[in-house]
C-alpha cells in the first residue's frame, strides 16, 4: 500500500490517497500517522481518495474509524471518496456507511466542504 498526502483550498482541505490494499500493520500505522499529522496542523477537513484501494480487513476499517473518531473529537469531518464494490459492500455490511460521508468523485467531496 502506498499512501500520499497533500492540503488543498489554501490548507483547509486535507487529502490522503491510498493506493493498494489497507489491512494493518504498516499499512493501517501509515495512514494513522498521516491522520495525526493533519489534525496536529489543526486541519478540519479530511478527505480519503480510496479509488485505488482493492482490499481492506478489519483493520483497515478501524483505521477509517479511528480517522473519523479524531477529526470529530477535534471539530472536524472526513469524508470517503472512489469506493471500490468490494469496499463499498464492506462498508455497507458493516452499516458504515451510515456514518461516512461517501462521494463518488474527489471534486465532488472538495465542493461539499467549500459550501460549508
Amino acid at each position: 500500500m502506498t499512501v500520499k498526502s497533500r492540503t488543498i483550498q489554501n490548507g483547509r482541505v486535507a487529502i490522503i490517497e491510498v493506493k493498494g490494499s489497507l489491512i494493518g500493520d504498516q499499512d493501517t500505522d501509515q495512514f494513522r500517522r498521516e491522520v495525526t499529522d493533519f489534525i496536529e496542523q489543526g486541519n478540519k477537513s479530511l478527505i480519503v481518495n480510496m479509488q485505488k484501494v482493492n482490499y481492506m480487513n478489519s483493520s483497515g476499517i478501524g483505521a477509517i474509524i479511528a480517522a473519523h473518531t479524531s477529526f470529530k473529537k477535534n471539530g472536524g469531518e472526513v469524508k470517503l471518496v472512489g469506493l471500490s464494490e468490494n469496499v463499498e459492500n464492506l462498508l455497507a455490511i458493516t452499516r458504515l456507511v451510515e456514518i461516512f460521508d461517501v462521494h463518488d468523485s474527489l471534486d465532488e467531496a472538495i465542493e461539499s466542504f467549500i459550501k460549508k
